[in-house]
């Protein structure tokens, strides 16, 4: 540029198609619906902005207050010498009883007159694993909503150490009991009671005189057989049925945690100290009433967990 000429700045054409490029680039980006937020970017919250409707949640799988009930296993489920010597008394098991005292699974869930409708007792004194399937198939036939399992104590009771139920038996036996209810009512839940410590029991009743003339009749043989003896047999005879108990409420709980609808009590029942009070005494083995009644608080306590 020489000093002779003036600069005159942009021609007003120019300008003016500037101004009219810009206008309508702006409008067809509006036209276009576009924002600033990028596709990786949440949009902008604020009172005009749709919400996202919650995701529905699922419904759960495991129903605390279930309509039914229906209980298997084996005396100590039918309340075997809690009223009378060598007598069932199922009145106050601790998983369909009526009796007051005991306040039952069974009476806690449904109420007395619903547990008087709605509850049913399928064990059997003696009874082993191996009847569980057995046990099992009738109780369906009530559809019940939830199924309480005590079982696996005559399994470990046997004459003798050798005689006791192998743990795979028991394993399969529980398992086929479990389809057996699977194939009949899918969605029916089961609360699995861990067996109880027998040598703790023992250690209980031996210091009862009538107990210890009882238990000659031919209680548990495999623990409670020569009770006064403590030399180094009889203490291996105990720890071994000690072992096989425990193997076998590790079975329990493993084929339990399997099924959505199982819940087992995590080996309460086997860790709970019976005392003497919770002892029947007549035979100072099987649980008393008051001994039912501490069952029934474990079984309501772990069917009524919010989480297993």
């Amino acid at each position: 540029m020489d000093q002779g000429t003036r600069w005159q700045g942009p021609k007003r054409g120019s300008r003016s198609r500037s101004v009219l490029a810009s206008v309508a680039v702006a409008a067809v980006l509006g036209a276009a619906g576009c924002d600033t937020v990028g596709g990786d970017e949440a949009a902008p919250s604020g009172p005009g902005a749709k919400k996202a409707a919650p995701a529905p949640s699922p419904p759960p799988v495991w129903d605390t207050s279930p309509a039914s009930v229906a209980a298997v296993g084996d005396s100590i489920t039918t309340g075997f010498d809690a009223c009378a010597v060598l007598t069932d008394c199922p009145e106050v098991s601790w998983a369909t009883g009526g009796s007051e005292q005991v306040d039952s699974l069974a009476v806690r869930l449904l109420g007395p007159a619903g547990a008087a409708e709605r509850s049913w007792n399928y064990a059997v004194t003696g009874a082993r694993m191996a009847d569980l399937p057995g046990q099992m198939a009738r109780a369906v036939g009530r559809r019940p909503e939830l199924v309480a399992v005590m079982a696996g104590a005559n399994d470990a009771c046997r004459a003798t150490t050798s005689a006791m139920t192998p743990v795979a038996d028991f394993r399969a036996d529980f398992e086929e009991a479990i389809r057996t209810l699977r194939k009949a009512l899918p969605k029916a839940q089961v609360y699995v009671a861990s067996v109880p410590d027998l040598k703790q029991l023992w250690s209980q009743g031996r210091t009862s005189a009538m107990g210890k003339q009882v238990w000659k009749l031919g209680i548990c043989p495999s623990m409670l057989n020569d009770p006064d003896a403590l030399d180094a047999a009889a203490n291996e005879r105990r720890e071994t049925v000690r072992s096989r108990v425990e193997d076998y409420n590790k079975a329990l709980e493993e084929v339990c945690a399997e099924d959505d609808r199982c819940r087992s009590d995590g080996g309460a029942v086997y860790e709970y100290r019976f005392g003497t009070a919770q002892l029947s005494r007549w035979d100072w083995f099987h649980p008393s009433v008051d001994g039912q009644a501490r069952l029934a608080e474990i079984a309501y306590r772990t069917v009524t967990a919010a989480k297993p």
